[in-house]
């Protein structure tokens, strides 16, 4: 059983699920993006979602496996509107396929979740030789957000709806480096750090999300964008690390959150009406929390915007 479950000024806490934060929540006008829907928390929110009436968009990797959760999710809500499409966050290429694929289909969209991530693995490149976990769980989610934000501005627009961004981080983010993020020695295999490497691509997806939402509130844009960390929760994220792996197995129901917890954050800034207008800040437990001193450091969120977009222009 969940431990900490002291309700926040949201009236929810750690141990709320997906479905007691969205409760009531009538969201049938709705289209979501959310990567890495396949399994963890990302098919629970695909599932909640769904259930609310979002017509969800799963782009993942593996097809096979988000058909067998789609399937899965209709037998249990026949009318759910679930599509599948393929996407490699890792590869900037597959990014820019995928976006194209869905202007293509002229579906609105209100809501994107860059929920998919890697954790902890050993040194690796991406096909754009950038380091693996930076490429998937920053620049990846980067790069769409950018070919769809013209698609979401649109129909924010047309729909009187608000659009939401939503960016699933980490507690790791707080053991990033000390200056936050190494840019120049991103691809240096002979400092490299699973760990430190993993809280900075996390520390990056929270600055990706502050820097966007100012850009969008300057803009005028009736679209927020918010990052979170979801908690502790037993997924296959822990696949890299065998010995963690071994503990959470024994330990993990006594002290971690279950998948229907773990993705309740993720679902209540996707969908709550107490989130409306509110860009720029990080959740935990379905409440704005405080985040560490660099995940609050403007002149750093505009640096990593720059080089993210410089990034992606050379490729």
């Amino acid at each position: 059983m969940w431990p900490f479950n002291r309700k926040g000024a949201s009236g929810f806490s750690g141990s709320s699920t997906a479905e007691q934060v969205t409760n009531g929540i009538d969201a049938t006008a709705l289209t979501a993006i959310i990567t890495g829907a396949s399994s963890g928390i990302g098919a629970e929110t695909t599932r909640v979602l769904a259930l609310r009436g979002v017509h969800v968009i799963m782009a993942v990797r593996n097809k096979v496996a988000a058909n067998d959760i789609k399937e899965a999710i209709l037998k249990e809500i026949p009318s759910a509107k679930i599509d599948v499409m393929e996407l490699d966050l890792s590869s900037l290429e597959s990014v820019k396929k995928f976006a194209s694929e869905f202007k293509s289909s002229d579906l609105p969209l209100n809501i994107l979740i860059n929920n998919a991530g890697v954790m902890a693995c050993p040194f690796t490149l991406s096909k754009d030789n950038i380091e693996l976990q930076f490429a998937t769980n920053h620049l990846g989610h980067f790069l769409l957000t950018n070919l769809l934000l013209d698609t979401m501005k649109k129909t924010a627009r047309e729909s009187k709806n608000e659009g939401r961004i939503v960016n699933v981080s980490s507690g790791a983010h707080q053991f990033a480096y000390s200056e936050g993020i190494r840019f120049d020695k991103i691809n240096d295999k002979s400092s490299y750090s699973n760990w430190r490497a993993y809280g900075q691509s996390k520390l990056a997806n929270i600055l990706h999300a502050n820097e966007l939402a100012r850009q969008l509130k300057d803009d005028g844009e009736n679209i927020i964008a918010n990052s979170l960390h979801p908690g502790a929760i037993v997924t296959n994220l822990y696949r890299y690390t065998s010995i963690i792996d071994g503990i959470i197995n024994v330990v993990g129901k006594l002290v971690m959150k279950n998948v229907q917890q773990g993705a309740a954050t993720t679902c209540y800034v996707a969908l709550h009406t107490q989130v409306k207008g509110i860009g720029g800040e990080y959740f935990v437990d379905s409440n704005i929390a405080k985040t560490s001193s660099q995940g609050r450091n403007t002149d750093l969120a505009k640096k990593l915007w720059d080089f993210s977009m410089d990034l992606i222009k050379d490729k």
